[in-house]
């Protein structure tokens, strides 16, 4: 532990000072035996013998570290400072401190001080390390956690939108519902997938409120057999189609992962099929109605620890469909 102290002022201060470093050294004894409980209640029988020793409340701050007792091991680091601003060991302490509370930013600035008074430390400096690539990796998980948050599928859409109300004949409400119905199901997905890292395979449709036989007709329809084999996928394409047409729906949405297709594998094309966006796990979004059609690939990715869904890059519906147009 440590054995700097301020020197004693008078007969009576250096007779306390000399009983205050009997208890010191016991209390080191003990914090090295791993006792840090007895330690700090020995350096608090000094400190009442010797309280203007900074040596003293560094080494039951020290004490109180070990104890997770963090608030009063700060200010007894707090103290430390005080009473020899510039003894590098009060600011390394608060750096440790700092650091045990994940306060990054503060801990890094708290030993940058005690490197300004004991610029060879190499302690000191491989900490400074150490709290810089850890302020950073907090840093990137508060990110990851505000992206996967704050799901806003509608700035990547933008240029869908306008394709999508050129094309469409309907009145502008129906065009602002239909697009409004593929924000909605994407986002949702993406939302799912960083809940669970999975979305279920189902097409969900946008059911006409006033044509619509809701008791018949649901919004969604699983298709979990879908892509299991050619046959199993022209079955379900046929039964789709019907469903649309007899649901009234002017559009559809088709969500399923990637991971459970074995037929279309799109991502295993030559030519104007060929894949171009690496081996990531996501799933797809195929947009349909019968004006437009679109589709999507969304990447997931892990990163520290965290599940997050990359931006939705567009493929060409035409070479990578995963179901052949649902409306006539």
């Amino acid at each position: 532990m440590d054995g700097g102290k301020v020197g004693p002022t008078g007969g009576e201060a250096a007779a306390s000072a000399s009983a205050s470093a009997s208890l010191k050294e016991k209390g080191n004894e003990l914090f090295k035996a791993g006792n840090y409980l007895k330690a700090a209640a020995l350096y608090t029988q000094a400190i009442k013998q010797d309280p203007q020793n900074p040596t003293l409340y560094s080494n039951r701050a020290a004490a109180f570290l070990q104890l997770v007792k963090l608030s009063k091991a700060l200010a007894d680091a707090d103290t430390t400072i005080t009473l020899n601003p510039q003894w590098e060991k009060g600011y390394f302490r608060k750096g440790c401190i700092l650091e045990a509370m994940e306060r990054y930013d503060d801990a890094l600035a708290a030993f940058q001080i005690a490197l300004q008074y004991n610029p060879k430390s190499a302690e000191v400096s491989r900490k400074i390390k150490s709290i810089s690539q850890l302020a950073k990796d907090k840093k990137r998980v508060q990110e990851l956690e505000q992206l996967r948050s704050n799901v806003d599928m509608g700035k990547h859409l933008h240029t869908f939108k306008s394709e999508l109300f050129e094309k469409c004949g309907s009145e502008d409400d129906v065009k602002e519902e239909i697009f409004s119905f593929l924000v909605a199901t994407m986002e949702t997905a993406v939302k799912t997938w960083h809940e669970t890292s999975k979305v279920d395979p189902r097409v969900y449709f946008l059911l006409d409120k006033e044509k619509t036989d809701t008791e018949k007709y649901a919004p969604a329809v699983n298709i979990d057999k879908a892509f299991e084999s050619p046959e199993t996928h022209g079955n379900c394409v046929s039964f789709l189609r019907q469903y649309a047409e007899d649901s009234f729906s002017p559009a559809a949405c088709l969500v399923t992962p990637k991971s459970i297709i074995s037929y279309p594998q799109v991502w295993k094309g030559q030519g104007s099929r060929k894949w171009k966006h690496g081996q990531h796990d996501g799933f797809f979004l195929q947009f349909e109605s019968p004006s437009a059609r679109k589709l999507w690939f969304i990447p997931s990715s892990n990163e520290k620890g965290q599940i997050l869904c990359r931006d939705p890059e567009v493929l060409d519906v035409g070479a990578h469909e995963l179901l052949p147009r649902l409306f006539k």
